[in-house]
């Protein structure tokens, strides 16, 4: 019997590192052609070294520009706003204009026509936009098309040479994340992820708040998309009468994963400072089972769906290298209020957006900043009280509410943020400065869907982040955005000025000629 204890004991042993040695050594390959393997219970995925004579682009800039000139690709839903919105910022020229339909092309000269700007050339076609990134004449292409043509469309303006600005999400897979990565650095050109919701206003103050320490340390955090996406479906656009789906709803089908990461990370990653002094490491990605999405092909393409890919809601938990956490949710199939759950906890303090807006701080905190407490009317149970918070709020107003705020509102584009984000963007080209958002972003936030995949799709299991700056992310230290000084910024706005005024007194001619 002893001697059966022992052999069963040996087998044991003999098979667990069978096992284990399978775990840590055989290499496997997604759908999405990603390498990995299993170390150690978790998964990791193989990070691409550098090429040899690339270098990194933190802090990436470029020579100034007077004027800057656009191509605008896809414009449906978002590309139109982003047309109007440039015709408001001085020193910038939209040269061009693309889309798959002619028609959508044409449509948005009339927002030029408005300005008195000179008419864009027109591009169409499924390829229209490689005839537009060859022009000579253009500094940014702006993309605003659907997911699928984000990246192809992105990797032919940089070829070109051009800075590329990509709606969200702006990769779709990690390939795409390190191939945008590598043609950033080839290239020295800008690739800017374009997330709004990082210039929204009460993630703006809070951001400043948290970079003044009004919260302690900040150890947790949340973000979230949740937008019931109902009488939005039938509006996204379909390739012909045999598409019944539209492509937003295709995609959602098709992949798993949080597929819209970044409204709800973008803001937390700057507040936590991921990749200026603290990483992500390690994510935990799960799902529901998909209920109303699995319904929604089924009544548009009038038969069973037996397979959707995507849960009605997700959820990935994420640890960072300093031990921080993110918590970012995904649902845009249920009903309920649209959240974006953005949150902070930090040791001295807490701010939340969603659903309810306020500030709590620890009584010292609360006099350290400048804002005197209501004692019979505070306690840590409870958010500030309204005229404490717009005390708050007044005394760390971020310095970008105070340039842009104001005209920002008036603009519009979701409340103003929009506007904000596009004025940003021309305000560090025009000065030569690195933009606030750099390319690992734009992969850190865009990586969630095919790593929550892994994780889903492998028992919820841990998934090693990949470090997209190639060792590099605890160089900088601290998220800042760039400013230059008040007279570089003066002298770039009176020619901003000058040339828009000459801009406008050309198109005034050219519309005047065409009537």
């Amino acid at each position: 019997m002893t001697n059966f204890k022992s052999l069963l004991l040996g087998l044991c042993i003999v098979l667990g590192a069978c096992s284990t040695q399978s775990q840590t050594s055989t290499q496997q390959t997604n759908e999405y052609g990603t390498k990995w393997q299993w170390d150690k219970g978790t998964i990791v995925v193989e990070t691409p070294e550098r090429p040899a004579g690339q270098q990194s682009v933190l802090g990436l800039t470029t020579p100034k520009m007077e004027v800057v000139r656009v191509g605008f690709v896809g414009l449906g839903m978002r590309g139109p706003g982003a047309v109007e919105r440039f015709t408001h910022i001085p020193g910038t020229q939209v040269v061009a204009l693309c889309d798959y339909e002619q028609s959508r092309a044409e449509k948005c000269q009339e927002l030029l026509k408005k300005a008195s700007l000179p008419k864009a050339a027109i591009y169409s076609g499924e390829k229209g936009y490689e005839d537009l990134c060859k022009r000579d004449d253009i500094d940014l292409v702006y993309i605003a098309a659907d997911w699928l043509h984000h990246f192809p469309v992105a990797m032919c303006a940089l070829e070109n040479g051009k800075h590329v600005a990509i709606e969200v999400p702006s990769a779709m897979n990690l390939q795409q994340c390190w191939d945008l990565i590598n043609m950033s650095e080839k290239t020295r050109k800008h690739c800017m992820i374009l997330e709004n919701c990082c210039y929204d206003w009460f993630e703006m103050n809070t951001l400043n708040m948290a970079q003044q320490g009004v919260f302690g340390e900040v150890i947790r955090a949340q973000g979230a998309y949740i937008h019931n996406l109902e009488p939005f479906w039938d509006h996204y656009w379909k390739n012909g009468e045999s598409d019944k789906l539209g492509w937003r709803l295709d995609y959602n089908m098709r992949h798993r994963g949080d597929v819209y990461a970044t409204h709800g990370l973008g803001p937390v990653a700057q507040a936590l400072d991921i990749h200026r002094g603290d990483r992500m490491k390690t994510l935990i990605a799960m799902d529901t089972k998909s209920v109303v999405g699995k319904a929604l092909v089924e009544e548009r393409a009038d038969s069973v769906c037996n397979s959707f890919r995507n849960g009605d809601h997700t959820t990935t938990m994420i640890r960072t290298e300093n031990g921080k956490v993110i918590e970012i949710q995904h649902n845009v199939m249920t009903p309920q209020p649209y959240n974006r759950l953005y949150q902070l906890t930090g040791t001295k303090g807490f701010a939340n957006k969603y659903p309810i807006s306020g500030y709590a701080l620890a009584g010292d905190q609360l006099a350290a900043s400048g804002v005197q407490p209501q004692v019979d009317n505070l306690s840590s149970h409870s958010f500030l009280p309204k005229s404490e918070m717009e005390a708050l709020v007044a005394k760390y107003q971020h310095p970008i509410l105070k340039k842009y705020g104001e005209m920002a509102k008036e603009v519009g584009g979701h409340g103003g943020m929009d506007f904000i984000m596009d004025c940003r963007l021309v305000y560090c080209l025009q000065n030569g400065l690195p933009l606030d958002m750099d390319v690992y972003d734009l992969a850190e936030w865009c990586c969630l869907a095919e790593l929550g995949t892994l994780s889903m799709d492998n028992n919820c299991a841990a998934v090693a982040f990949p470090d997209f700056t190639r060792g590099e992310w605890n160089v900088v230290k601290g998220y800042k955005h760039a400013y230059a000084s008040p007279e570089e910024e003066k002298a770039a706005e009176e020619k901003a000025a000058a040339i828009t005024a000459e801009l406008k007194k050309q198109g005034s001619k050219e519309w005047a000629e065409a009537e």
